[in-house]
């Protein structure tokens, strides 16, 4: 163990010696800072760790960043037909020319540069908040990293029903661009907010996402990370919900050579409702992808759903790992949790650690986890209706899908990728 922490240590040193510390306001150099001694005192993960056996983080923490290509392609930009708000990023970079103007009825946003130079502003008591609070009882030091040495992102506060959803589309231009970015989210008491976020980022992408829901509060937030092959990508979402407001996340994923999205949320409010979800489709040896979910029960009567469906093949890898927590005193809780793969061969590989810790005795609580291929028997009676294997095979593929995206509100937005992944699998298909 000492050798371990040693060589951890060795490696966040250097990886932190190559980063750059902004000033700001007294506040901003606080929080960054707080985050800057976290990471040193945790190190920055190891394949060794616990949370970590089933991913390498190596390629997330080098000094040096892997090349990704840059995809080139001639399809209409995800939920391009959807009336939305664009706020883009290019490379990590904020780029005011192809956003929107930032303002809407109901809403408040800002670039978080910008928010770091208030000497007194609400983000204040968020910004890293959420993201301390979700390094216990499970260290996550790259979301730390990211609290400390963020270079963009947005500020975003809802103070009623806001009229269109709101999306973050993250360009990759630069074959080697390594972005931080980290964005604060603050439902206030009874508004809604929809947030979608679309694109590969960056060839390496350290993304924090921390989010406050207010009493009566409602947040969607729907995802499709981008196509790119080569890209790597670390993600953390930090929830934070009161009393009957409502958290609901879904992410699709295709390609990547590495993803991990991480999420953690704390149910505080008493009636709160908490979803996740997400599908994940890869193809070849050099797929991995990876969900970590963790879920706290810390008030009466709350719901909480993790949904997680993956298809892999030619040796692709999936990873599961989902908690639910139910705290002593939090009483009535409706605990579900569902993680699938559809293996469409014999390399491929689905590694998954459900869990539930329970320290109340009035609670319904549930995990499972399957690992199967194609139903012969659907796939034959498809083809004896005159149906192709391949087409065959994709429909099934679609069906296994679905429940993960049934998760999503907004039929619009869960037709649309509906759509990407017909697409995907027509693309492999031919």
């Amino acid at each position: 163990m000492q050798a371990l922490r040693e060589l951890k240590q060795s490696t966040t040193q250097t990886r932190l010696s190559g980063l750059k510390f902004e000033n700001g306001s007294v506040w901003a150099n606080q929080s960054r800072s707080a985050a800057r001694d976290r990471v040193l005192d945790m190190g920055l993960p190891h394949k060794r760790d616990e949370y970590w056996k089933f991913s390498d983080p190596a390629s997330l923490v080098d000094m040096s960043v892997k090349p990704a290509a840059l995809l080139e392609t001639d399809e209409t930009a995800v939920f391009g037909e959807i009336d939305r708000l664009k706020v883009v990023f290019v490379d990590g970079v904020f780029d005011a020319d192809a956003s929107d103007p930032l303002e809407m009825e109901n809403l408040e946003i800002l670039r978080l540069s910008d928010v770091f130079n208030h000497d007194i502003h609400w983000a204040k008591d968020l910004y890293g908040v959420l993201e301390a609070r979700g390094q216990s009882p499970v260290e996550r030091p790259l979301a730390a990293l990211n609290t400390a040495f963020a270079t963009d992102g947005i500020v975003i506060r809802a103070t009623g029903q806001v009229s269109k959803p709101i999306n973050l589309i993250y360009h990759h231009k630069n074959k080697q661009s390594d972005a931080i970015l980290h964005h604060v989210v603050k439902v206030e008491e009874g508004a809604e907010l929809t947030i979608l976020e679309t694109g590969p980022a960056a060839a390496r992408f350290n993304k924090v996402m921390e989010a406050d829901i207010a009493d009566s509060g409602k947040f969607h937030h729907v995802r499709a990370q981008g196509r790119d092959h080569e890209r790597r990508a670390i993600t953390g979402m930090f929830a934070r919900l009161g009393t009957k407001s409502s958290f609901k996340s879904f992410t699709l994923t295709a390609n990547g050579v590495l993803t991990r999205n991480e999420c953690v949320i704390e149910l505080t409010g008493d009636d709160a409702i908490a979803h996740v979800a997400g599908a994940a489709v890869g193809d070849g040896n050099d797929f991995h992808h990876d969900d970590t979910i963790f879920i706290t029960h810390d008030a009466v009567n709350c719901e909480s759903r993790q949904v997680f469906k993956k298809v892999l093949r030619n040796g692709a890898v999936g990873v599961f790992q989902g908690k639910i927590l139910v705290k002593e005193g939090a009483q009535k809780t409706d605990g579900y949790q569902i993680s699938q793969s559809l293996l469409l061969d014999g390399d491929s590989q689905f590694l998954a650690k459900p869990e539930l810790e329970i320290y109340a005795d009035d609670v319904i609580c549930s995990h499972g986890s399957t690992s199967g291929a194609i139903d012969e028997e659907a796939l034959f009676y498809l083809r004896s209706r005159g149906i192709e294997t391949a087409k065959a095979t994709d429909l099934l593929t679609l069906a296994f899908l679905a429940e993960a995206l049934d998760e999503i509100e907004d039929e619009a937005l869960a037709d649309d990728l509906r759509f990407r992944l017909e697409s995907w699998l027509a693309r492999r298909s031919s």
